[in-house]
Formats: structure tokens, sequence, C-alpha cells
């Protein structure tokens, strides 16, 4: 993974930092407000950094083409602009959602999805934009949306390497972005999870990178976060047998605690990427390690022999290491058999 980040609300986020954990709460709301202010205060409880929503407009969005995804259909689903209006909020009810976000110390994050909707958005107060992993490819809407002059995070799902490439040089003037791996799969087989593609993506990009998280385990994050994912975004519900296209897909309120806890547990285990040694190591360095002990009764002026030498435990005296260096010097003083050598010991 490479050592980009991005600056959101004047935190840095990228290699070796603590995960951002973003709370995809997207449409679980049902459309409907008050439960999508408890799914607000839900994520907070979780632990998440940031909770994201969409803004959408069914009829702006859908064409009378528009068809259903298979996962859609398996939920219930008979008609995609039906389905969409069902779950909508209004620009103005977002809007007082990233307000509340803000009152209680979460970062809010929009996905907006047709370009009509882009001032709403920027009129109030989110921190931090999404783009959809649809909308990768759809460069008047990406323009927009960066133009915005607020961090952007761009989900890949559904994406070829060349595509990948090509968002990432339409936004290469931009400064805050980040990039998520992704596979569009609701929920996503372990088979299918491509947690290892963030480094292909971060290479093609060359910026912060993070995984987009559709499986249904509680511990993909923090396998994520091993990998090097920087950011983690899941889907949150209040009830994963709920009616609805993503809900089978997301985490009820103590799944997503605990997801969150083993991801930033895995953070806090990978630690420093430098070797070395710590404080906790010491006792067990100074009693496992060997040194160097008089194989046999040793006299003050003796020049040591190899066969004056043995290895044994505690690592208090001179160390194993030093074997082909000790031998051939004198003794200052006697040594009784198996007791270790230490440097005053040796003239």
């Amino acid at each position: 993974m490479n050592d980009a980040s991005i600056n959101i609300a004047g935190r840095e986020i990228g290699r070796g930092r603590n995960p951002f954990v973003i709370a995809e709460i997207g449409v679980n709301h049902d459309g409907n407000m008050a439960r999508a202010l408890r799914l607000v205060h839900a994520a907070h409880e979780a632990g998440a950094d940031a909770a994201k929503f969409q803004m959408f407009d069914a009829e702006m969005l859908m064409s009378l083409d528009s068809v259903l995804a298979v996962y859609q259909r398996e939920n219930g689903a008979r008609d995609p602009r039906e389905l969409l209006r069902g779950l909508q909020l209004s620009a103005t009810d977002l809007g007082v959602l990233a307000t509340e976000c803000l009152r209680i110390g979460l970062i809010p994050m929009v996905t907006v999805f047709s370009l009509p909707l882009v001032e709403h958005a920027r009129k109030q107060a989110w921190q931090v934009f999404k783009m959809a992993s649809p909308d990768l490819v759809n460069r008047p809407l990406l323009r927009a949306v960066a133009q915005l002059g607020r961090p952007l995070i761009v989900s890949t799902g559904a994406a070829t390497r060349a595509e990948v490439a090509q968002a990432a040089s339409w936004l290469r003037d931009i400064d805050d972005v980040a990039f998520l791996q992704c596979v569009s799969s609701y929920p996503t087989p372990d088979l299918c999870a491509s947690i290892g593609a963030m480094h292909d993506i971060a290479a093609i990009t060359g910026r912060a990178t993070g995984y987009s998280d559709h499986t249904s385990s509680l511990d993909t994050g923090a396998l994520a976060v091993a990998a090097g994912a920087c950011i983690l975004e899941k889907h949150l519900t209040y009830d994963r047998n709920a009616t609805g296209p993503d809900h089978g897909a997301s985490l009820d309120p103590v799944q997503f605690s605990a997801y969150v806890q083993l991801a930033r547990r895995s953070w806090r285990m990978i630690g420093d990427a430098t070797k070395s040694l710590h404080d906790v190591e010491h006792d067990v360095r100074r009693v496992s390690r060997q040194s160097l002990v008089a194989a046999h009764d040793l006299a003050a002026g003796h020049v040591i022999e190899p066969c004056d030498l043995s290895m044994k435990r505690p690592g208090t005296g001179l160390s194993a290491s030093a074997f082909d260096e000790i031998v051939g010097r004198t003794l200052v003083r006697g040594v009784a058999e198996n007791r270790v050598l230490v440097a005053e010991d040796l003239a």
C-alpha cells in the first residue's frame, strides 16, 4: 500500500493510522425520518466515525427502462422506481440528519446520485462526499461533486482496472480523494471479497485506499485493516431481517459495534511497521536467551579455548553470539563450572 492520505475534518487518514469507519445507513431507514435519526445515534454509540446517507430522487435517477438487480428482486421489490420512492428522504430531511450528525460528534457523509441535487447538498453540512460505485464512470457527476471542495471517497464496485484508472485521472487535481475496493454483491461471498485488490487500487490511483464491505461477517473489516485499509464502510441497519434491499447485507447495532471493535483491535495489533524490541519482551529475553558458560572450572590467566565454553540460559552473561570473539581471550579472574561469563571476567 502507498503512503497517501486524505484529510477529513482535520483528521489525517492513511496507512498506519486508526481506521476511519463509516456507518453506511444508506436507505436502511426505509424512508422513515425518525428511524434515520435513531440509526444516526446507533452509529455513534457503535463507535463509527461517520454516518453516510444517500441523496436521490427516484424520478431523476430512474428512466422508464430501469430494471431491478437480482438481489433487489430477491428482497421482494417488484418495480425499481416504486422501490426507490419508498426509500427516499427529502433533501431537507437529509440536511437535518447531517446537522444531527455534527451535533453528536459524527462526521456526516452523503452520496449524491443526480446532478440537480449537488447544489442542494452543497448548501448543507455534509463534510465528506462519496461516489457510489456505479457513478465511478459518470464524469459529469464526478466532476460536479469533486468541485465542491470537500473530501471525496470513491467506491469501485463492478469496475475494471481501466475504469478505476480513468476516474483517478479525472480527479488528479483534487487534493483529498480516497478510493475503496468494493464488490457489488449483496451480500458478498467470502470467496469473492477480494480484499487484496486494495493494493492494486492503491497502485493504480496513488491515493489512500480502503474497503467497502458487503460481506456478512463481523471480522471482514479487521481483515481489511490488517491488509492495509485505512477506511472501512459497512452498512448499518436496525434489523437484518427487515424488508428492503440492503438490510440483509448489513449489521445491526450490536454487530456493528463488535465490527468496529475488531477493526480497531486489528489496527492496534499491527502496530509499528518497524521491527523493534518491546518493553514487554525484556524479561523473557533475559531469562531465555543463552549466554556463554564455563564448561569446567576456569582459572585466572587462562586463555579461553572452544572446549572451555558451553551455551546455556539465562541471557545475563556474554551472549552466545560472541562465541568466536571470546575464544582466545584471557581471563582476569577465575570462573566456576556452569557459571555464565561476563565482560568483567576478561582482560
